[in-house]
């Protein structure tokens, strides 16, 4: 019930704010009303009703190099010769075609988004209590995030980026109950079976892109915290993923870096190719989730970017990791990754979004582990319908099965869920949904999870709406 009043408070605060931002565009478009001649407002609406019709391939050629500052158009965080749709997590790119959910302010020179996400949700991960390993109860898995962008001169750009999390009070310093998901500690323990919340300060980054000419950038990042050059965009930030509440199993195999206390990171792009690298922290999180962790730059990463098309999105990428669990300070990862994100407009409101993504774990005591997600998201309209495919290999070590000894299971799940818009503020909207998941652990986890544990869930998802270009 904590947890719930918690939430509800912060409900309370969004429709404050969208309170004092709907007070804000009405004076500025008031504003403008008054100073804009009647000819040109005319040629404004007309804007408007063109751009209603553009089709997808005039609009990837509009997201090419140059014609975004041209048209007064929100650029990329680094590029502004980049849609803004191609922003990702950290410095990560997804395609020119996903959708963007979030609000926005802007002038000529300078831009301020929110965005985020709430799951104020029921879930029980056994439902006919098949294993030992149950977990069910309410909570409220969320984050926010604010993103300042300006211009610095003629060829400068400058982004700041603030994100946190509320996961400590609305899911607990435990975290949430998912079956065999494992990662970082709880009362100096392992933790399994549950998903660890975030820390209240997820990234706190700063930014700035030189353009050398209208196809090629370089640029710097730096952050504390924040992610380095590793991975695909995060799961948080993947339109495949946005309407699940729940964590990837793999998270630790692929996009797990996307916290971390000590990123610096430096890139160049060429038209559609990018390649950055990082150094940063390789230590997780500790399981104080209101402090700052100790600054260190121990690891370093790469990763090569190409976005062929305005639908897709791919990487490959690699992490040295120095000793990222706190309770296993002498094994080091080599983490190696590759992903592909697609996305596509269909028309009347539809829109199609899917991920693939492989994570390799080579870790120095021996164990050498591989994950795969399938992903994908179908809006029709107001209603969407999403599914997710996991593999993931998991040592008795893992999910601490010691009994069982030096063993290693490969654990497969299947999730499928729908979810529809039930109402709808002028900045942010409601959504109900519900989801299954059926897991299938091996013969040897079955005595310890049961044959086919069911878990379900209900929800009440806030967010942004869709942005639409104006």
């Amino acid at each position: 019930m904590k947890k719930i009043l918690l939430t509800l408070s912060i409900l309370m605060a969004l429709c404050f704010s969208e309170r004092l931002f709907a007070q804000h565009d009405m004076k500025n478009m008031q504003m403008k009303k008054d100073t804009v001649p009647k000819k040109q407002m005319a040629n404004m609406n007309n804007m408007q009703m063109k751009k209603d019709t553009v089709p997808p391939k005039q609009m990837h050629d509009m997201g090419k190099a140059g014609n975004m500052k041209h048209m007064g158009m929100m650029s990329s965080s680094f590029s502004k010769n980049l849609s803004m749709n191609r922003n990702g997590s950290g410095t990560s790119w997804l395609p020119d075609a996903s959708p963007v959910y979030g609000h926005m302010i802007m002038n000529e020179k300078s831009m301020f988004m929110l965005h985020g996400n709430i799951f104020l949700r029921y879930t029980n991960q056994d439902m006919f209590n098949k294993g030992s390993r149950d977990g069910s109860g309410f909570n409220a898995p969320n984050w926010f995030m604010g993103m300042y962008q300006k211009q610095s001169g003629e060829k400068g750009l400058l982004t700041a980026r603030a994100m946190v999390s509320f996961d400590p009070l609305t899911v607990g310093k435990h975290g949430y109950p998912l079956l065999f998901q494992s990662g970082e500690t709880f009362n100096g323990e392992r933790l399994i079976d549950h998903q660890h919340p975030h820390d209240l300060f997820d990234e706190l980054s700063v930014g700035y892109t030189y353009e050398l000419s209208e196809d090629a950038d370089v640029f710097g990042y730096a952050a504390y915290p924040g992610e380095p050059a590793l991975g695909p965009p995060t799961f948080m930030h993947r339109p495949s993923a946005l309407n699940d509440p729940d964590a990837p199993l793999g998270h630790h195999w692929q996009d797990a870096t996307h916290v971390t206390f000590g990123v610096g990171t430096f890139g160049f792009r060429y038209k559609n190719l990018k390649i950055d690298g990082s150094v940063f922290n390789g230590r997780e999180p500790d399981e104080e989730r209101y402090n700052f962790d100790k600054l260190s730059l121990n690891s370093y990463s790469y990763r090569v970017s190409v976005n062929p098309s305005a639908n897709w999105a791919l990487q490959f990428s690699q992490g040295f990791i120095q000793s990222p669990e706190i309770l296993e300070p002498g094994v080091d990862v080599t983490r190696t990754t590759a992903s592909a994100v697609f996305s596509k407009k269909i028309k009347n409101g539809h829109q199609y979004d899917a991920s693939f993504v492989w994570g390799y774990n080579h870790r120095t005591d021996g164990h050498n582990e591989h994950s795969v997600l399938l992903e994908d998201n179908h809006k029709l309209g107001k209603n969407n319908l999403y599914s997710k495919y996991e593999f993931v290999q998991k040592s008795s070590e893992e999910l601490r099965l010691d009994t069982l000894g030096d063993a290693e299971f490969n654990i497969h799940a299947f999730t499928t869920g729908y979810n529809r818009i039930i109402f709808g503020a002028q900045y942010f909207e409601g959504i109900g949904g519900f989801q299954g998941t059926i897991y299938f652990p091996p013969k040897s986890l079955q005595g310890v999870y049961g044959k086919t544990p069911l878990a379900l869930e209900v929800y009440l998802q806030i967010r942004p709406k869709l942005h639409k270009m104006r």
